[in-house]
């Protein structure tokens, strides 16, 4: 697992997630509001910014470094009729997190939703072989960058805002082979139950989503062969998920 690029792409993957189906129906339900979304190139994150923009919004995504599956999701996100401004780079710099926010206002009027999507894992059998460095980096990404853009973003969010973050079944279950990042998860929804309670008064409404095992390119990215075709069995449809269907949430 040391050596697999990460976040992985969309595009390369034989079997695409499935993203947005094409008899959704939007309804104006967010006709004019503006969303910052992380890691929204592919996955999750694509799903959602899909789905909002048929919903009306306005869309402004982060990705780290896959320039190709940007490209076409922003060209996806625009053919819905609404605009949609990326930025790619490291969610783990406070340079890149100033700069996202500060562009993100410049372009739009004001910051109605912000999803915290954009996360990494390493996969490993044992607690000894996980390094020091792929923790550091799991929490950096997955919780540590998550509060600190989430208190950059609350500068300019008002009553009627709505912070999303992407948790995990893992945060309630564990994983065997995921235990560092199933203790981020964990972190988060903690994060977003005393975010929830503190905003509540203002009018910011703070919620979570916990999906079980989803197809996104992370999954080939950072599993080995055999785990990737088991991944999602266990579950009682007997198969992942698709992004599609945990996006509308």
């Amino acid at each position: 697992m040391k050596n697999i690029k990460r976040p992985g792409s969309q595009s390369k993957l034989d079997r695409k997630p499935i993203s947005i189906r094409d008899n959704y129906k939007g309804s104006e339900k967010l006709k004019n509001k503006n969303a910052l979304i992380t890691g929204g190139d592919s996955g999750i994150g694509k799903a959602v910014a899909l789905h909002y923009a048929r919903e009306g919004c306005n869309i402004m995504f982060t990705y780290l470094k896959e320039d190709k599956d940007a490209k076409k999701t922003r060209k996806q996100i625009e053919n819905e009729g609404v605009t949609c401004t990326l930025l790619a780079g490291d969610l783990k710099k406070e340079e890149f997190r100033k700069q996202l926010i500060l562009e993100f206002m410049d372009k739009h009027a004001s910051l109605d939703i912000l999803v915290n999507n954009a996360g990494t894992q390493y996969t490993e059998k044992s607690l000894k072989a996980i390094s020091e460095e792929h923790v550091r980096e799991t929490f950096e990404l997955n919780i540590i960058s998550m509060i600190l853009l989430t208190k950059r973003a609350l500068e300019y969010m008002k009553t009627g805002g709505r912070i999303i973050n992407t948790t995990s079944i893992t945060s309630y279950r564990g994983h065997d082979e995921l235990v560092d990042y199933s203790a981020t998860k964990g972190a988060i929804t903690s994060f977003t139950r005393s975010l929830s309670a503190q905003l509540a008064p203002k009018g910011i409404l703070v919620n979570g989503i916990a999906p079980g095992p989803i197809w996104t390119p992370l999954i080939p990215a950072t599993m080995d062969k055999e785990m990737v075709e088991n991944f999602g069995k266990n579950t009682p449809l007997g198969r992942p998920g698709e992004p599609a269907e945990v996006a509308p949430a």
